[in-house]
């Protein structure tokens, strides 16, 4: 399941072949495999912005996951109940993950930003038993109340106080012993349930056995030019919640032997990133395309920081022309775009040392992955037309299914592929470029205009700092181009400046696709994992 060193991309294709054991549990490969063999490597790193930074060596996950997988045993947790861990990056989530896992129960990832509504939803959908948080997630399901019958234990990372119900995690693990047998698992039994991000509607229940940690590690070599190499350490400032912190990158690289950074919970400062990349001495990045962007307003980052990336990889919705080329100047380091869904990630991707990598393209298939663009009738379509990108099933890296909804799963897999709903088109060479959710495309005047190449236009001009495109209902053309932007610091609104972006977008890329319609506005919609919820800006649109 590791992709063979090879110098070109046929000959890795070729190469390449899963071997996923009989016997594979995801806990007890990230941490016990490395601790019986090299107990004082180092597996997690933690940046603290007062320079005091501590580190996590393997020996030491292996016996504390141990202890709270024997805690969470004297507690009732069993094989297949889900346990919620509603916390930051940060060593105690990497070590909730890891007992959740030995103890062949599933882990269920929240993200702290969640609000009251979504974090009830996600409780009661899934039927948790028990949850790890800190204070500012207990003040969460304190505010939802007694509305979750099937939540029997809180566990707290800070002091428990009087009153609060809840148990505490440390004296939890400093109360068992540091040795646990994990669950003889295999790759089929449930490990993992991510919800979806809910752009297009209410967040679905991925579930995913132990093998989907088997199923990322070509893509994560493959984006990361085949890693790990002397001197890699990664960080990401997605959240370990998503599948993008979770699967992209932490699970992975603990598998692999790679260093993992952690940072504090904050909204995303971007010279805060390129202080953590340069004290910790971080090699490989994951930044989502958002991140990126918000990167590009500090000048000269290499020189003001010294850092020295030997790869970044993104993924999450598409980068773009402009934001490449700056990644390339600023960092370094060319971006490698990788592709794939909560239910079937890392299929496509872009690898640098293979030269594979297209401005405007997400990549190739991945080896081990079987990947299509097809018509509404489930035919591969021919170099250059628009389909919807496919995947072939079975695939290690596929969910098992929705949690409780057989019927959405089989809307999704049906007739051996996995539907993803995103729009693309292959060129000639087999690389794709991704064109947008099928609910995202515009219909306007007989065209279907994407709106992913719009947004990537108007981000070059040097007034944008984010944009978003969405289809406006209209009775003559069906649709209009509205275009939702921030504004860079320094630019005001005005009527000017939208004729001027309307104009930059006509004469760039085509007279039917510029927006007839700019809205300045302050911030945009976006989900967890920053992707933009154009639903939102969709239903604004149409109320106007």
């Amino acid at each position: 399941m590791l992709l063979p060193a090879r110098s070109s991309y046929p000959d890795t294709l070729r190469h390449f072949e899963w071997q996923i054991p009989f016997v594979f549990n995801i806990g007890e490969v990230v941490s016990d495999a490395w601790a019986a063999k090299e107990r004082s490597r180092v597996c997690l790193q933690r940046f603290s912005p007062d320079g005091r930074h501590l580190q996590m060596t393997y020996g030491e996950l292996s016996d504390r996951s141990s202890s709270l997988a024997n805690g969470l045993r004297s507690l009732g947790v069993r094989r297949g109940d889900r346990v919620a861990l509603l916390l930051p990056q940060g060593f105690d989530t990497v070590v909730a993950h890891v007992a959740i896992y030995k103890l062949g129960a599933i882990a269920l990832p929240l993200a702290l930003l969640f609000g009251e509504e979504a974090l009830e939803y996600r409780l009661q959908a899934s039927g948790a038993c028990a949850i790890v948080t800190n204070a500012f997630g207990l003040s969460r399901l304190d505010a939802i109340g007694d509305e979750q019958p099937a939540l029997q234990h809180v566990l707290l990372t800070e002091p428990v106080r009087a009153g609060d119900g809840c148990i505490s995690f440390h004296d939890l693990i400093a109360q068992q012993p540091p040795s646990f047998e994990a669950v003889q698992t295999g790759p089929d039994d449930p490990a993992l349930m991510i919800f979806t991000s809910g752009t297009t509607g209410p967040p679905k229940a991925a579930l995913h056995g132990h093998r989907v940690l088997a199923g990322h590690l070509p893509g994560f070599q493959f984006g990361h030019d085949f890693a790990p190499q002397d001197g890699d350490r990664i960080w990401t400032p997605a959240d370990w919640a998503w599948a993008g912190g979770l699967l992209n990158v932490l699970l992975p690289a603990l598998m692999l032997g790679i260093p993992v950074v952690s940072s504090p919970a904050q909204k995303f400062d971007p010279h805060m990133a390129f202080r953590i990349i340069s004290e910790m001495e971080v090699r490989n990045a994951f930044i989502p395309p958002t991140a990126l962007r918000l990167m590009k307003a500090v000048e000269n980052p290499r020189l003001r920081y010294g850092f020295r990336l030997r790869t970044v990889a993104s993924a999450g919705e598409s980068l773009g022309r402009d934001t490449c080329e700056w990644a390339r100047e600023a960092l370094g380091v060319a971006v490698n775009e990788l592709y794939g869904q909560t239910e079937c990630n890392f299929v496509l991707g872009s690898c640098g040392a293979l030269g594979v990598s297209r401005p405007g393209s997400i990549g190739r298939e991945v080896p081990g992955h079987v990947v299509e663009v097809l018509d509404e009738a489930g035919n591969s379509l021919p170099a250059g037309a628009v389909g919807e990108i496919a995947v072939r099933s079975p695939d290690p890296v596929m969910f098992l299914g929705y949690w409780n909804d057989p019927d959405a799963t089989a809307e999704k897999v049906r007739d051996g592929w996995l539907r993803t709903g995103d729009l693309g088109r292959k060129d000639s060479d087999g690389f794709i470029a991704f064109v947008g959710r099928d609910d995202d495309v515009i219909t306007s005047s007989g065209y279907r205009i994407g709106p992913g190449e719009i947004e990537d236009c108007l981000v070059g001009h040097a007034a944008v700092r984010l944009a978003a495109v969405v289809g406006k209902p209209d009775p003559l053309r069906t649709e209009i181009v509205k275009a939702f932007v921030v504004l860079q610091a320094g630019y005001l609104p005005s009527e000017e400046l939208a004729a001027e972006l309307r104009d930059w977008v006509k004469h760039r890329l085509s007279m039917h696709e510029y927006p007839r319609e700019v809205a300045f506005v302050d911030e945009l919609p976006l989900t967890t994992t920053s992707k933009v919820i154009r639903r939102l800006l969709r239903e604004r649109a149409a109320a106007e």
